[in-house]
C-alpha cells in the first residue's frame, strides 16, 4: 500500500449549534471492503444548503457533528482487503478516478432484503454519520472520503472531466432512477417543474427515454433557455404567467388534456397543488425536490383518487441508475451544452463564499451552473 496522508481537512456542521467550520482528522487506511478516496471535486447540492440552514433537521437533528457534501468525484488512494473490482466488474486500483454511491442501506431490514437499499431509513441516516468516529471522512467536502462496505464504486471514463463526473452520483443518478420509476417511455408527454440542475438533467433524460413532448416550468429566463437547449419542446415562465391556473390551462391545452408524467424538482411543496392538475387521468406524479420536513401544502385527495393518479416519492437511487448516470454523462458530451452545468468553483477554505453563491443559485438570483469545491488538483498530494 502506498504511503497515505496522515491527516486531512473536512468541512463539518454541528446541527445542534448550527455551526460550520473546517476541522482536521487523522486519515486511517481502509478496512476490508472499504475504499479510501482523495476528493477531487465536490458540488454543493440543494440538500447541503438545507442542512446548513437547519431546515433539513426540523424533524430531528443528529446529536453529533457531520461532514457535509456528497455529490463528488475522487481518486482511489487505497483499497481495503477484498476490493479488486468496481461495480461494473472492472479492475480497480489506486490512481483510478471514480464516482461512488454516497449512501448505504443497513443491509438487514425487510426493505434491503427486497433490494431497495436506497429506500432504507439507514440510507438516509448514513448521510449524517458522526465525523468524530473513525473513519471520520463520511462527507465529500473534505480532502478524503471513505467508501464503506456496501457503497458502490464505479470508474469514471477518462474523457469525462471532474466537473461533470461530480454530478453523476447525485443529481443525474437520482433523475434516472426517478424517471424509470415513473415509467417514462415512448410517446409520453412530460412536465418538469423547475429548471435547475435536476430539472435540466430530467429534461435530457426524459427525451432520451422517448418522451414525445417535454414542457419545463421555471421563473428564471436563462434557465428556461437552457431547458430548451437540453431538449424541452416548450417552456412556461412564471414571470410571464404568474397565475397558476393560467399555467395549468396552458399545459392542458399543450398536451391535449394533461401529461402522462409530471416531475417536481423545485423543492417547494406548494407546487404540488399545481402539478397534480397538469396530469391526465391515470398519470404519474414524480416528487424528488421536496425534502424539507414540515413544508406542507393543502391537497384535495379526490383528485388523486378520481383521476387514478400515482404519486411517487423518490430519494437516492439504485446501482443501475448510478452506472447509467456515468455512461449518460459521458455520452452526452458534445451533444448537450453540459458546460452550462458548471458554475463557480471555490477552494474548500472559501466555504462561506461558496454557500452564498449556491444560495443565490437556489433562490434564482443566479441563473445556472452547479457551485463546486475544487479540493485537489490532479498533481496535488495531501499535506
Amino acid at each position: 500500500m502506498a504511503t497515505l496522508p496522515t491527516e486531512g481537512r473536512a468541512l463539518c456542521l454541528d446541527p445542534a449549534r448550527g455551526e460550520v467550520g473546517l476541522r482536521r482528522f487523522p486519515v486511517h487506511p481502509p478496512r476490508p471492503g472499504e475504499v479510501l478516496l482523495r476528493v477531487l471535486r465536490a458540488n454543493v447540492c440543494g440538500s447541503d444548503l438545507h442542512m446548513v440552514r437547519g431546515d433539513a433537521f426540523r424533524a430531528m437533528a443528529p446529536p453529533h457533528p457531520i461532514v457535509l457534501g456528497h455529490e463528488a468525484v475522487g481518486r482511489v488512494l487505497a483499497l481495503g482487503e477484498g476490493v479488486e473490482r468496481d461495480a461494473r466488474g472492472e479492475g480497480l486500483a489506486p490512481g483510478d478516478r471514480v464516482s461512488f454511491a454516497y449512501w448505504r442501506g443497513c443491509g438487514a431490514c425487510p426493505v434491503c432484503a427486497r433490494g431497495q437499499g436506497h429506500a432504507c431509513l439507514g440510507a438516509l441516516l448514513s448521510l449524517v454519520r458522526d465525523c468524530e468516529r473513525r473513519p471520520h471522512f463520511h462527507g465529500a467536502f473534505a480532502d478524503c472520503y471513505m467508501v464503506r462496505r456496501g457503497q458502490a464504486v464505479v470508474k469514471v471514463p477518462d474523457g469525462l472531466g471532474d466537473a461533470l463526473a461530480a454530478g453523476a452520483n447525485c443529481a443525474l443518478a437520482q433523475v434516472i432512477a426517478g424517471l424509470r420509476r415513473a415509467r417514462v417511455g415512448l410517446g409520453d408527454q412530460v412536465v418538469i417543474q423547475g429548471a435547475g440542475g435536476l430539472g435540466l438533467w430530467a429534461t435530457a433524460v426524459a427525451r432520451a427515454m422517448g418522451a414525445a413532448r417535454v414542457i419545463v416550468i421555471d421563473a428564471v429566463p436563462r434557465r428556461l433557455e437552457l431547458a430548451r437547449a437540453f431538449g424541452a419542446d416548450r417552456t412556461v415562465s412564471l414571470e410571464e404567467h404568474p397565475d397558476p391556473r393560467e399555467r395549468t390551462r396552458q399545459v392542458l391545452a399543450e398536451t391535449g388534456g394533461g401529461a402522462q408524467v409530471c416531475v417536481e424538482v423545485v423543492g417547494r411543496a406548494q407546487v404540488l397543488r399545481e402539478g397534480v392538475r397538469m396530469l391526465q387521468r391515470g398519470g404519474r406524479y414524480l416528487v424528488m425536490g421536496s425534502i424539507v420536513p414540515g413544508d406542507t401544502f393543502e391537497a384535495d385527495p379526490s383528485l388523486w383518487v378520481g383521476g387514478n393518479l400515482s404519486i411517487l416519492g423518490v430519494s437516492l437511487y439504485d446501482l443501475d441508475s448510478l452506472l447509467e448516470a456515468v455512461r449518460f454523462a459521458d455520452a452526452a458530451q458534445g451533444r448537450l451544452p453540459l458546460e452550462t452545468m458548471v458554475g463557480e468553483v471555490f477552494p474548500l477554505e472559501s466555504w462561506r463564499e461558496a454557500f452564498e453563491a449556491a444560495d443565490a443559485l437556489a433562490s434564482g438570483r443566479a441563473s445556472a451552473g452547479r457551485v463546486a469545491f475544487r479540493i485537489a488538483e490532479e498533481e496535488e498530494a495531501l499535506a
